[in-house]
């Protein structure tokens, strides 16, 4: 039971990183859009230049589990590439454990009062013509917690998994 909940969690960061990543070519138009409209027409357009920071903070932040599980974050690895895989998997489970998980209850514990005060207000733009959706925007601060949560869990169980296989044997046939 609990591998097909690890499993649905899985898949729904997966579904996750791949539909924000959609994003970027909503981005790149955008962005394209705004350069052109600028300097060709001498115009502009102050939500289509938010909309640029609100698709760019969209897809970074959703898209931190997605990268989290595709093990693509840099790290430091001058030790665990040459760690066997029980290693790599203690050093996976101590980092969910120590650093990921706490970290991201500080993190939401810390912006829960930033979030709530946009949504009391329903905070829009500060800029006339800009975009009325500020608190969605902030609200996914709670979104990249919740899914870096829910992927520091699917780490540590596949971590603890790692862990409880039998070590194998590791020396060549020649020297047993």
């Amino acid at each position: 039971m609990l591998s097909r909940i690890i499993d649905k969690l899985e898949k729904f960061i997966d579904w996750s990183g791949r539909t924000v990543s959609w994003l970027t070519l909503a981005l790149v138009l955008d962005t394209f859009l705004v350069v052109v409209l600028r300097y060709v027409f001498d115009s502009g357009s102050i939500a289509m230049q938010e909309s640029i920071t609100y698709i760019h903070a969209t897809v970074f932040l959703v898209g931190m589990a997605y990268t989290l599980q595709l093990d693509g974050h840099v790290r430091v690895d001058i030790f665990y590439t040459h760690f066997s895989a029980r290693g790599k998997a203690w050093v996976d489970l101590f980092g969910a454990c120590c650093f990921l998980l706490p970290f991201m209850l500080f993190i939401s514990w810390i912006s829960w009062e930033y979030i709530a005060a946009s949504w009391s207000v329903h905070e829009g733009s500060r800029e006339a013509g800009g975009l009325p959706g500020v608190f969605l925007l902030k609200s996914m601060i709670l979104v990249m917690t919740t899914l870096l949560t829910l992927q520091a869990l699917v780490q540590i169980y596949h971590a603890i998994q790692t862990i409880r296989q039998p070590e194998a044997n590791t020396l060549p046939e020649d020297k047993k």
